[in-house]
């Protein structure tokens, strides 16, 4: 790591989980996420290694053993059972995935019993009429809309070739963990967490939910790298590689007509203004191309840097994301495997922390090489204070006060997921509102998409720009608990709000940033979207159509941003619950995304996991299996007849190819997803009545089940709560 990261950076024994024990279990990379998460957070992490296990997580074992203790256990061998029984009555919690590992279920009554945290990870969940069943990331993936929703609009869908899915889900489980463990710390006792990939694939397909949920049948497209709303927005191709360019507005278009030398683009009737451009988009990508293909990746971000227009390179996973930043903030390390003998390339930890940084793995162990360490906690460690006692159990944050300052996505999801789970989170807007808050479809003037985005939360107006408002928001900070933002990197400074100042102001303040390329970057003041970090951290390398990078559909980096950004602020309460301090977070989406990517890192001799689409007569299966022999086993029928899969329907074909030995699954719409009946038995959304409206909302995917996370109320209209909020403040 370079002297420029290490810099005032805390030692690796302050972790906020320190003296936490944690049994992992499962075998899903969900799973191993979570352990890991946790293990940079200071918990010792006992990683449980079955023989011969090759499946889930173990595919990459130096990814999800990094930073571990390993103990190699035989469940059949009694004494094997004995230790781990007598490790998990001693432990504070345990991971497992109840769907894919039977065996577990001989333990797991020890930790309940014991009243650990037992956090399990699913596909389904263990309700619904799908729970207990067992599916892959690619299944889910292909259920959820997310595949549906990912690649050109005139070509096939594209699954994402990176386990997406269960890395939200394992950051979901992380998060729920420290906060059951709070729970338990407060007199709670342990419980049981249902995290499924499913709930957590469903809360990323949010973008795209407002137009079904406000009862539009209009199918939902995919828009390739376009933006729906602006142009251009999309990849070209350079002389060197490819490089995205984001022009958010008609200022920007000017400047960018200014760079290529075609000025009178900018005038012409047709173009100078963002409909006319969105109606000939093609046309204008043509335009662009023509600029971006005779010079350098470097010459164009140079020239639309100087002219503060978002851009990026697709940065390419050369054994793992060639990109000037990652290095700068310690992202890229090497740790000697004991398995292939040779050193492997692993992320640093992205949880940039002031107090209790994220613990960057400093080995990986051999397979069963901690077994005298694991013995010694099995028998020395104290048990966790044991089982709830009556009437203890809160919400784990309740009394705390979050101030939000956030648009768009990022910071606005973190703070509804903390608000679920029992804080007061007070949203400070503008006086014209936050961005968001008239995206179409509305009800009132207010979008769908701003409203369940922003569930449970107070709407304070200010203006930062008149001081009676700025001395309004010093006021309510010094009350706060936690201040979240997303702004781009030091805009609240220049109001006199710097971390120092901050600090001064409320020394036990959590305050978390969540920008592009974090506070402390090689990029400072440049500008970025959730498109941008995608290129920038090599997702968009390992994502293609036809080899023409292509984004997530869904907004990957945004999403793991604001997953992350509620690990980080929990993280930091547990530090201030054990020593009073507040901190300051720094998230970097870039750190965040390229920590998404590992599994692809250091891996050409492991090869990704075979997926084709096959066409169906009412659209796409997922078949985990190379084109060819899917093609041929969706030509098999009973009796040797043959049978091509385009006279299938697609759950015809999924069940057939299934039964032949390659698991598929039907690639559904986002109408269909929302008209499954696990959807619906799973509550994923359901309507609230407020006011004069009626609202959808969305389910918290951190199922605590012993003090459950509660989504109530629809966001207010602009400013509703400050009379109650500055009266407050000016009484005390």
């Amino acid at each position: 790591m370079p002297e420029s990261a290490r810099e005032g950076r805390p030692s690796p024994e302050a972790g906020a989980l320190s003296g936490a024990l944690v049994v992992e279990l499962g075998s899903r990379i969900g799973a191993g996420v979570c352990g890991s998460l946790l293990s940079q957070l200071g918990a010792t992490v006992v990683a449980v290694e079955p023989a011969g296990a090759a499946a889930g997580k173990w595919r990459r074992r130096a990814c999800f053993m990094a930073g571990k203790l390993s103990l190699a256990a035989d469940l059949d061998a009694p004494s094997d059972r004995d230790l781990l029984r007598d490790l998990i009555a001693r432990c504070d919690a345990l991971i497992v995935s109840s769907d894919v590992d039977g065996p577990g279920e001989r333990v797991v009554p020890a930790g309940i019993e014991a009243g650990a945290v037992v956090c399990d990870v699913t596909a389904y969940g263990a309700t619904g009429p799908l729970a207990g069943q067992a599916a892959s990331e690619w299944h889910i993936q292909a259920v959820s809309g997310i595949v549906e929703t990912t690649g050109m609009l005139e070509g096939a869908p594209v699954p994402v070739p990176l386990p997406i899915v269960e890395f939200m889900t394992g950051v979901h489980a992380a998060a729920a963990t420290v906060a059951a463990l709070r729970v338990a710390r407060a007199g709670g006792g342990g419980q049981r967490i249902d995290m499924a990939l499913y709930d957590c694939a469903f809360s990323a397909m949010a973008t795209f939910l407002p137009r079904p949920l406000a009862g539009s049948s209009e199918p939902i497209r995919r828009a390739g790298n376009r933006h729906a709303m602006i142009a251009p927005w999309n990849v070209y191709r350079a002389r060197d590689g490819w490089i995205l360019i984001c022009v958010g507005s008609d200022a920007q278009w000017q400047r960018l007509c200014d760079i290529m030398g075609r000025a009178e683009l900018a005038a012409a009737p047709h173009l100078g203004r963002t409909p006319g451009r969105l109606a000939r988009a093609a046309e204008v990508d043509g335009l662009v191309q023509a600029w971006v293909g005779g010079r350098t990746i470097g010459a164009c971000v140079d020239a639309l840097n100087r002219a503060q227009i978002a851009c990026g390179p697709i940065v390419r996973i050369d054994g793992y994301p060639r990109e000037p930043n990652l290095e700068h903030r310690g992202m890229i390390r090497r740790l000697h495997d004991p398995v292939s003998g040779i050193d492997a390339v692993l992320p640093g930890s992205p949880l940039r922390m002031s107090r209790s940084d994220g613990r960057a793995p400093e080995r990986i162990p051999a397979p069963g090489v901690d077994r005298e360490a694991v013995r010694r906690l099995a028998t020395e460690r104290p048990p966790p204070p044991g089982r709830r006692r009556p009437g203890a159990a809160t919400p784990a944050l309740a009394g705390i006060r979050i101030v939000e300052i956030g648009h768009y996505t990022t910071v606005p999801l973190s703070a509804r997921l903390l608000a679920s789970l029992g804080a007061e989170v007070i949203k400070v807007e503008p006086p014209e509102g936050e961005a968001t808050r008239d995206w179409p479809p509305t009800q009132h003037g207010q979008g769908y998409f701003f409203t369940y985005t922003n569930s449970d939360k107070r709407s304070l107006v200010l203006d930062l720009r008149r001081e009676a408002d700025a001395a309004a928001l010093r006021d309510l900070i010094a009350t706060a608990d936690v201040l979240m933002e997303n702004l781009r990197p030091g805009a609240l400074a220049r109001r006199g709000f710097s971390p120092e100042a901050l600090a001064a102001l409320n020394p036990a303040l959590i305050y978390c940033s969540i920008s592009g390329f974090g506070a402390h970057s090689l990029y400072a003041g440049r500008p970025a979207y959730d498109s941008v970090v995608q290129a920038m951290s090599g997702i968009m390398d390992v994502v293609r159509s036809q080899g023409v990078p292509v984004k997530t559909g869904i907004s990957s980096a945004d999403l793991l941003g604001a997953q992350m950004g509620v690990l980080a602020v929990l993280a930091a309460l547990a530090w201030r619950d054990r020593t009073g301090q507040g901190q300051s977070i720094d998230l970097s989406m870039q750190d965040i995304a390229a920590w998404l990517t590992q599994m692809a890192w250091d891996a050409p001799a492991q090869a990704a996991e075979p997926l084709s689409l096959l066409a169906c007569s009412d659209g796409y299966v997922l078949v985990e299996a190379g084109s060819e022999k899917a093609d041929a086993l969706a030509h098999e029928a009973p009796g040797g007849q043959p049978c091509a899969a385009a006279g299938l329907t697609r759950r015809e074909a999924a069940r057939r190819l299934t039964r032949l030995g390659a698991p598929a699954a039907p690639v559904l719409t986002v109408h269909e997803m929302l008209a499954e009946p696990h959807t619906a038995a799973r509550r994923l959304w359901f309507p609230v009545t407020a006011g004069s409206g009626t609202w959808p909302l969305l389910a918290s995917p951190l199922r605590l089940l012993g003090t459950p996370p509660a989504v109530r109320t629809p966001m207010p209209e602009l400013g509703r709560d400050n009379p109650a909020i500055l009266g407050a403040l000016r009484r005390a």
